[in-house]
């Protein structure tokens, strides 16, 4: 398999002045892509700092010879994330791979949560998904339409904490949650026009999560940091080439050097009366069902 497995395509990375984003960025250029680096310079909390993160990035990767250009538009915002994927057509001309990774935490017990921090954490995560993902399908589905069907690739950023929950960021984890979801009803809608959509749900070392992992090393030698951005790339770069063409609707689940299969929600196996219950009747049949289902995994940080 060749190194330059996504050789002239053309990919979108949200959020890749730094961490995993960047991480993402760069490995892309690596394996011969075009990147668009899409960074606001946003503080952890999503204030804005004046930084041009983007900028040091596209630097990286032109001084390894490869092609890049900056991009600081808000993708939350609709005319925002319309001139990003507008970027990438008119200088690249096209578009292939849209990752979508920006975001940022407001951490707080869920009885302490203020209203702008669910909103803000929503906005970026959940909106700044769909922003993106909504114009770059528009091009997609025009390209479709005139013959040309693209081998076009998406590739969201759901966490564990959307998929198990999470103490402490109810806000982050809904919004990871409803990632999860978009994916997939994502992944249905556009298949017929060439494109697929899946997601990750990463565990790294960034500035969200440099507090709970700035002594994680793995066990496997000191040599590999297994919470190391940059190990969550590899997977990312593979779907955004157009050897993944059969992998679509799935979550991944990624940390040092493990992936994994997320297995999502499925439906029961139901107790049927055959007409309505009582609800003096359903204690000992809900009792039945918890008792001979799956255990459910725990909330991180129960």
């Amino acid at each position: 398999m060749s190194e330059q497995i996504c050789a002239g395509r053309t990919v979108i990375v949200t959020g890749a002045g730094r961490g995993i984003g960047r991480a993402h960025a760069l490995a892309f250029a690596a394996a011969g892509a075009r990147v668009v680096v899409n960074d606001l310079g946003s503080a952890l909390d999503g204030a804005a700092t004046g930084e041009t993160p983007a900028e040091q990035v596209v630097a990286e990767i032109r001084a390894a010879g490869g092609e890049a250009v900056a991009n600081g538009d808000d993708v939350a915002d609709w005319d925002g994330s319309r001139n990003l994927v507008r970027q990438a057509i008119d200088t690249f001309g096209g578009l292939d791979v849209l990752v979508n990774n920006a975001g940022f935490v407001r951490d707080r017990m869920l009885v302490n949560l203020a209203e702008d921090e669910w909103d803000a954490v929503v906005r970026v995560h959940l909106k700044g998904h769909f922003a993106p993902l909504r114009h770059a399908a528009e091009y997609w589905r025009g390209e479709s339409k005139a013959g040309r069907t693209p081998s076009a690739r998406v590739i969201n950023t759901s966490s564990g904490a959307g998929l198990q929950g999470s103490v402490g960021q109810g806000n982050y984890g809904a919004a990871k949650a409803g990632i999860a979801a978009l994916t997939l009803t994502a992944a249905a809608e556009f298949g017929r026009y060439g494109v697929t959509v899946n997601a990750i749900a990463p565990s790294a070392r960034t500035r969200m999560t440099e507090t709970v992992f700035a002594e994680m090393m793995s066990t496997q030698g000191s040599d590999f940091d297994a919470m190391a951005p940059e190990n969550i790339s590899p997977l990312v770069v593979w779907l955004g080439s157009a050897e993944s063409g059969d992998v679509t609707g799935k979550i991944f689940e990624v940390e040092g050097g493990k992936v994994a299969l997320a297995d999502g929600w499925r439906h029961g196996t139901p107790i049927d009366k055959g007409q309505r219950w009582h609800p003096a009747e359903l204690g000992p049949v809900v009792a039945k069902l918890i008792a001979e289902s799956v255990p459910q995994e725990p909330v991180y940080g129960a």
